[in-house]
C-alpha cells in the first residue's frame, strides 16, 4: 500500500508537530530522564509554562482555532515536553472532562494542519496511529476496517457508510474528510489519560496545585450540577434516546450535530428555557457559551417563537441516536435493558412517548 510514502515526511518535524505519535518521546532525548525532571528542572521552565498555555487556549476554545503563538518560536523538544507536560497535568486532574476537552481541541487544531498538509504528511500521520490510509486519482483511499473505526463517533450523516464511494474493501474521499477521520483517531487516543506512578501524581499536585484549580475553574460544570430538569420538565420521564443524549453530555461525551439539534428542540417543546438548554451543553467537550447560545437561539426562535419540531423516531433511528433495545453503558438498570413503550406501533415521536408518560408539552408560542 501507498503508506510507505510517509518516509518522504521529515522525521523530527513530523514528530514534534505530531507529538501524540508513538516514538515522538525519543525527541526528549537528554532533556529530562523522570517525570519528576520534566515537573521541576528550571531548564523546562519555559516547556511547562507552553503546557499550561495549551490547557488554557483549550478551556477558551475547544475548536483548536485559537493557538498558542509561542509554539512556532518553540525547539521540538520544548514543543514535545509541552505537550506530554499538559497531558500528564491533565491525567491527575479532579475533572475527567478537562483531558477530553482538552483532546478535542488538540485533535482539531492537529486536524487543522492535516487538512491543508500534504498527502505524504497525512499518510505519515495516519500510518503512526495504525490506519491505513492511501492517495488515489487524487483522493484518499481509506481501508474499510480503519474507516468504521474511525467514524463511529462521528454521527453526521454525509459520514454514513451507505453514502461513501466504496471499491474493494476500501472508501474513497477527499483528503479534507480524511483530516477529518484521523482526527477522531487522535482525539480518542489523548481522551485516555496516561498512567501516572504515586510520585510523580503527588509532584505534579504539589507544583501544579493552584493551576489545576484554574483549570477546573475554567471549565463549565456538567449538565448535571448546572440545573437541568428546572421548570416543568421531568426527566426522568424522558423517551431512552433523549436521556442517553442528556447523559452523553453531562460525562463529557461527544454528540453529534443530529443529536444536539434534537435534544435542544425536545427540551424547548417540553418546556425548557433557554438558559436551561444551554446549561444542559455545558459538559460537552468542546462546549462554547457564544456558539451555543446562538445554536439555541436559532433552534427556539424559528416560527415567532414556536420552534423547531423534534426529528421523529425513524428520523433518529437514521442518525443511529434511537436506543429502545438499551444502553448498555448506562448506569441505571432501567436504560440497560429494552424499553417496550418504544416499540408501540403508534409511538412515532418522542414528545408522544413523553406524554405518555406524563409529561407536558407546551405551546412555545405562549411564551412571547
Amino acid at each position: 500500500m501507498a503508506v510507505h510514502r510517509a518516509a518522504a515526511v521529515n522525521e523530527r518535524e513530523l514528530l514534534a508537530e505530531y507529538p501524540f505519535l508513538p516514538g515522538a518521546e525519543l525527541l526528549l532525548g537528554d532533556v529530562a530522564s523522570s517525570v519528576r525532571d520534566v515537573v521541576v528542572d528550571p531548564v523546562l521552565a519555559r516547556a511547562r509554562e507552553l503546557a499550561r498555555a495549551r490547557i488554557r487556549a483549550a478551556a477558551d476554545d475547544p475548536t483548536g482555532a485559537t493557538g498558542v503563538n509561542e509554539l512556532a518560536h518553540a525547539s521540538a523538544e520544548e514543543r514535545l515536553v509541552s505537550f506530554l507536560y499538559a497531558r500528564l497535568l491533565l491525567s491527575v486532574a479532579p475533572t475527567p472532562a478537562t483531558l477530553r476537552r482538552w483532546a478535542v481541541a488538540e485533535a482539531k487544531h492537529a486536524s487543522h494542519r492535516l487538512a491543508r498538509a500534504s498527502s505524504e504528511e497525512l499518510i505519515a500521520v495516519a500510518d503512526r496511529l495504525q490506519f491505513h490510509l492511501r492517495e488515489s486519482d487524487g483522493e484518499i483511499a481509506v481501508a474499510l476496517t480503519d474507516y468504521l473505526k474511525l467514524v463511529a463517533p462521528i454521527r453526521e450523516g454525509e459520514f454514513r457508510l451507505i453514502r461513501q464511494p466504496l471499491s474493494r474493501g476500501e472508501v474513497r474521499v477527499s483528503r479534507e474528510r480524511a483530516a477529518r477521520l484521523v482526527q477522531e483517531g487522535i482525539r480518542s487516543r489523548l481522551a485516555q489519560p496516561l498512567s501516572v506512578g504515586d510520585d510523580a501524581r503527588a509532584a505534579l499536585l504539589e507544583h501544579e496545585g493552584g493551576f489545576l484549580a484554574e483549570v477546573a475553574a475554567r471549565f463549565p460544570p456538567p449538565a448535571a450540577r448546572a440545573g437541568v430538569g428546572a421548570g416543568p420538565l421531568l426527566p426522568d420521564r424522558f423517551p431512552p434516546c433523549i436521556r442517553k443524549m442528556k447523559r452523553m453530555l453531562e460525562g463529557g461525551e461527544n454528540l453529534s450535530h443530529s443529536g444536539r439539534f434534537a435534544l435542544a428542540a425536545f427540551l424547548y417543546r417540553a418546556g425548557a428555557t433557554p438558559d436551561t438548554i444551554v446549561d444542559a451543553y455545558r459538559g460537552a467537550p468542546d462546549f462554547d457559551e457564544g456558539v451555543t447560545r446562538y445554536q439555541v437561539e436559532h433552534i427556539t426562535q424559528r416560527d415567532g417563537g414556536r420552534g423547531y419540531e423534534p426529528p421523529e423516531c425513524e428520523t433518529l433511528r437514521s442518525h443511529g441516536l434511537c436506543f429502545r433495545d438499551g444502553d448498555a453503558a448506562a448506569p441505571d438498570p432501567v436504560d440497560r435493558s429494552r424499553d417496550p413503550r418504544c416499540f408501540e406501533p403508534d409511538l412515532r415521536h418522542p414528545l408522544q412517548y413523553y406524554r405518555l408518560r406524563g409529561g407536558r408539552t407546551v405551546d412555545t408560542r405562549e411564551r412571547h
